[in-house]
C-alpha cells in the first residue's frame, strides 16, 4: 500500500510557498503491538500550523523538515493491534496531511458516525468547538449579560464563540469579519446583534459604531488593530481572551503592540491567552452541551470542503487568506 503525505521541506520566510512543502508517496506501514492503522477521512487545516512551521521555540515542537506534517484527522481503523479499538471503528488522531496514519492507539478517540457526521469531529464538536467554549466561558469569565465582541467571526471559533455567548444570555454579540457576505451570515444566520466588515474602515471606529455602550469580553482571532480597538472599547473589568493572532503569523517582523494599554489601568482589564490544550477537562461537558445545541438547530456551524489530499496546502493557504466560512476541511 502506497501512501500520499505532506512534507515540510524548508521553513518559510513570510508567507508559505508551494516550494516549502511536497507531496511524497511512502509505504504504508502496519500496525505493531498496541498500534492502529486509519484511513483517514477528513483532514483539519488551522492557523496555528503556520507556527509549526517556524524553529521558533512555541507551545509545541515545529514541524520536522523531511517527515510528514500532523493536524487533525478523523478516519476509519482498517488494521488494528490494540484493546479496545477494532478494524472498523472509527476515530479521532493528530495524524493528519496524509492519506494513512498508523500510530499508538492511545493517541486515537473513538468517535460515532452515527451521532454526528465525521466531519463535525474536527470542528463544531472539536477541537476549535472546545476552543471557543473554554475560551469564552473559562478564560474570558462571560457572564450572562456581558457585551462579547469576536474578531474572526465568521470562522470556525469565531462563529461558535457568538453563538455560544448568545445561547448563554449576552446583552450583545458583535463579529468582525473580511467580507459582507460573511457580515450578512454573522447576523442572519448566527444571530449575532452586529457585525462589520473590517475592511470597510478603521476598526475601532466600527467597533465603538457597533458597541456604543462599549464591550465586556473580547475574543481576539485577529490581534493587531482589532486587539487595539477592543481595548479601546474594553468596559471597567473587561476581559479579554486572546486565541489567536492571524493577522501577524506571516511577519518577517516583529508586530507594534497595541498603542493603548495603558487603558487597561483605566479599565482594570484584563488579557489572558488561551491554549485548548489546557482545557481538556472540559471535554465531556462541552460536547454534551454543545452537541445538545447542534442537534436541537440552536447552534449552527458551516463548512467549506476541499477535495483531495492533494489539495491539502492550497485549503491551509486558503485559511491564512481568510477563504473559509467556518471550518476549514479536506476530504479525502
Amino acid at each position: 500500500m502506497i501512501n500520499r503525505e505532506w512534507h515540510l521541506l524548508s521553513r518559510p520566510v513570510g508567507w508559505p510557498k508551494p516550494e516549502d512543502f511536497a507531496l511524497v508517496e511512502a509505504e504504508v506501514k502496519q500496525p505493531a503491538a498496541g498500534q492502529v492503522l486509519v484511513r483517514n477521512k477528513y483532514l483539519s487545516v488551522d492557523p496555528y500550523m503556520r507556527g509549526r512551521m517556524s524553529a521558533a521555540k512555541s507551545y509545541v515542537a515545529p514541524f520536522e523538515l523531511g517527515k510528514a506534517m500532523q493536524g487533525g484527522a478523523v478516519g476509519e481503523v482498517v488494521a488494528s493491534e490494540a484493546e479496545g479499538i477494532a478494524v472498523g471503528d472509527h476515530v479521532l488522531h493528530f495524524g493528519g496531511w496524509r492519506e494513512y496514519a498508523t500510530f499508538d492507539a492511545t493517541q486515537a478517540v473513538k468517535v460515532d458516525p452515527e451521532a454526528a457526521p465525521l466531519s463535525t469531529y474536527l470542528g463544531v464538536l472539536g477541537m476549535t468547538g472546545l476552543t471557543a467554549y473554554a475560551g469564552l466561558l473559562r478564560t474570558a469569565v462571560f457572564k450572562e449579560g456581558d457585551s462579547v465582541f469576536v474578531s474572526g467571526a465568521a470562522g470556525a471559533v469565531g462563529s461558535q464563540v457568538g453563538q455560544i455567548a448568545k445561547l448563554k444570555g449576552a446583552s450583545r454579540v458583535i463579529g468582525s469579519a473580511g467580507s459582507d457576505d460573511k457580515v450578512k451570515l454573522l447576523v442572519e444566520e448566527y444571530g449575532f446583534d452586529a457585525a462589520f466588515n473590517y475592511k470597510n474602515g478603521p476598526v475601532s471606529q466600527q467597533l465603538r459604531e457597533a458597541a456604543p455602550d462599549g464591550v465586556d469580553v473580547y475574543f481576539d482571532n485577529v490581534g493587531g488593530d482589532h486587539l487595539e480597538a477592543a481595548i479601546g472599547s474594553l468596559n471597567q473589568g473587561g476581559r479579554i481572551a486572546v486565541c489567536g493572532m492571524i493577522s501577524v503569523y506571516n511577519n518577517t517582523e516583529p508586530a507594534p503592540g497595541p498603542r493603548n494599554l495603558a487603558r487597561l489601568i483605566q479599565t482594570r482589564g484584563r488579557i489572558e491567552g488561551l491554549l485548548v490544550g489546557d482545557h481538556y477537562d472540559l471535554q465531556s461537558q462541552f460536547v454534551q452541551e454543545v452537541g445538545a445545541w447542534v442537534r436541537s438547530g440552536e447552534l449552527k456551524y458551516r463548512e467549506t470542503v476541499v477535495e483531495g489530499i492533494e489539495n491539502n496546502l492550497e485549503a491551509f493557504l486558503g485559511v491564512l487568506r481568510g477563504d473559509n466560512t467556518g471550518k476549514m476541511i479536506v476530504k479525502i
